[in-house]
Order: structure tokens, then sequence, then C-alpha cells
């Protein structure tokens, strides 16, 4: 099994987590959250991401860590760039809900299939939806469509 680190800007590495035990209660001990607070240098931030990773490394079920962080180039990808080794950890930027839900629900995975589940879930999870008028609802005078039957 795979460990996820997730590395964020204050408070999203948490609020991520806490979405995440909320769909898949069993993944306390593997998934992990550090928020980068503003008042701490990023030395600072790295020094608690090493105990992170080696907690999560550390566990008996555990082959490999996934770092998870939300903007490239910003404080937590650079702290989770010198945490990682490539080999039994790997980086993925630009986290969201359903990278993290995807990349949780295929921990069991290789850490190579994991990565590739984890981008084809947060790719896949950002989409553009169509505003439609509710079923039964009279259109707006700038509706194109004047044409009331149901889909």
């Amino acid at each position: 099994m795979n460990a996820i680190l997730i590395i964020g800007h204050a408070p999203l590495a948490h609020a991520l987590r806490q979405c995440a035990l909320h769909v898949f209660p069993d993944c306390d001990a593997t998934v992990s959250a550090i928020d980068v607070q503003p008042n701490l240098s990023p030395e600072e931030t790295l020094a608690t991401a090493r105990i992170a990773m080696a907690q999560l490394a550390g566990l008996p079920q555990v082959k490999g860590v996934l770092v998870l962080t939300d903007i490239f180039g910003a404080t937590p990808s650079n702290v989770a760039q010198k945490l990682v080794d490539g080999v039994t950890s790997r980086l993925i930027t630009g986290v969201n809900l359903p990278m993290l839900l995807r990349a949780v629900s295929y921990r069991h995975e290789s850490l190579d299939a994991l990565v590739s589940r984890a981008v084809v879930g947060g790719t896949q999870g950002v989409m553009q939806v169509a505003v439609t008028a509710p079923q039964n609802q009279p259109r707006r005078k700038h509706d194109p469509e004047q044409d009331h039957h149901q889909q």
C-alpha cells in the first residue's frame, strides 16, 4: 500500500484530508496533511514535512508515498521537491479533491500506477458544466431555445 502526504497553503491540506476521511474513513493512518502557514519559513515547513514523511514511510504496510501539493513553484511544492526521491516517493502538484479521492481509492496499486490514476482523476474532475433551466420551469427571455420539452 502507498501513503499520501498533502502539503498545501493553510487550510487547504487539512481540509482535503478531512474530505478524504469523510469518504474513506479507513484511510486515516495513511493520509497525512501539512498546512503551510504564512508566518513560517520554508525551512520550518520542510522540517515538519520530513517528520511526516518519515512517519508515513515507517508504517509497516507502506511501500511508497505520494506527495500532493497545491501550486507548482509555491512553497508547498518547493518543500515537497526536497522530500521526494522519485523511487519510493513521487510528487504531483495541482491537487484537487477528485485527484485525492482517486489516489485514496487506488493506494494499494504500485506507485507508478497510483501517480497515473491520480493525475487522470484530477484532470477528469475538472469540467465545465452547462447551465440549463430546471425542468418544468419557464425559460428566461434571453434563452435562445424556446422549446419547453423534457430531455
